[in-house]
């Protein structure tokens, strides 16, 4: 099978890097910008190219891993041919590819992608969804090399699944960005909040996240709260931290 990515990004390169690795063949990667594709294609030891027109037209497989913003239009550009195009973002239905193709789908990683970081998919939730039953056979052993958490999940289902990964994911990581700023302008080292984030993290294996949920807010501890709320000097992050500790005491008290 012969694989063409369209995009050089964090995704992109963790699930190229990831597939070459369980044996599969990277054969192109199309970026709009040279530098992005040329890396990407450096580090797979495979072709590249920033011009649609040169996009490889007998690859089986096309995974389109790009900005949610610009994949209608990049779908447009891209001359139609027989192999399978699916894309990897969450909240872009997969009928994004409709009128264009008449073999497409989703082929959806629920895990987060650094460029610098290696990432092993074992162990974690791919969800497909394709447009004609008989591809649904081919991506399933395509995912199934990658991880045995492969699942067929409708669009609409998926973008609630999104929902919750960016709840679960990014604004977490944000939290960790703005526990780092508080600690560090006192020369506070950051790592030494690591040992919290771990456990914080590892409970969850034994427990929801409800029953997992300490600290003041939990309590509404107003005297710790007020105190908090002081010392913090910008404004934004001082609503942040008086929206979050109401949600938690209203999520952990309901009448």
């Amino acid at each position: 099978m012969n694989i063409v990515f369209i995009g050089a990004g964090n995704l992109a390169t963790g699930l190229s890097l990831e597939m070459q690795r369980v044996g599969m063949t990277i054969s192109q990667v199309y970026s709009r910008t040279q530098e992005s594709a040329e890396a990407l294609a450096r580090r797979l030891g495979c072709g590249w190219t920033t011009s649609v027109a040169d996009i490889l037209p007998d690859a089986d497989l096309y995974i389109f891993s790009v900005k949610d913003t610009v994949l209608p239009e990049l779908i447009r550009q891209i001359p139609p041919n027989d192999g399978l195009w699916v894309h990897t973002a969450g909240s872009v239905p997969m009928d994004v590819f409709e009128g264009h193709v008449h073999r497409y789908g989703v082929f959806y990683p629920l895990q987060t992608f650094s460029k610098e970081r290696r990432v092993s998919l074992e162990g974690v939730p791919i969800f497909l969804e394709l447009k004609a039953p008989e591809d649904e056979k081919m991506v399933k052993k395509v995912a199934k090399a990658l991880t045995k958490e492969v699942h067929f999940l409708s669009s609409g289902k998926r973008k609630t699944l999104h929902l919750a990964a960016v709840f679960a994911c990014n604004f977490t990581n944000h939290m960790y960005a703005l526990a780092a700023k508080v600690v560090e302008e006192q020369e506070i080292p950051y790592d030494v909040l690591l040992p919290l984030i771990r456990e914080t993290a590892a409970k969850l294996q034994d427990m929801s996240p409800a029953e997992a949920q300490t600290g003041p807010a939990v309590r509404y501890d107003k005297s710790i709260i007020d105190k908090h709320l002081a010392m913090l000097e910008d404004p934004a992050i001082r609503t942040i931290y008086q929206l979050l500790s109401q949600n938690i005491y209203k999520e952990n008290y309901k009448t």
